[in-house]
């Protein structure tokens, strides 16, 4: 009989933070080529959305890689 793998709760919290900052970084990153015509926050000339997206997709990659599920484990002999 063949065990199911059990998906870590780590490796879909990285998946998601991967995608939240995909989201981000790429509205962000659209709002840099076409500015909002609103009004304008005090520190919006640090592009912060742009910083935390690329942030939370580093994450992301690095929670997904770190707990795949599907990875090969060293099992002991």
């Amino acid at each position: 009989m063949e065990e199911k793998e059990i998906i870590s709760i780590w490796f879909i919290i990285g998946c998601l933070l991967f995608l939240f900052g995909v989201i981000i970084f790429a509205a962000n990153v659209l709002d840099y080529y076409v500015p909002w015509s609103g009004t304008v926050t005090v520190l919006h000339e640090y592009r912060a959305g742009i910083w935390w997206g690329a942030f939370l997709i580093v994450i992301g990659l690095v929670y997904s890689i770190a707990f795949n599920p599907w990875k090969k484990t060293k099992e002991a002999a």
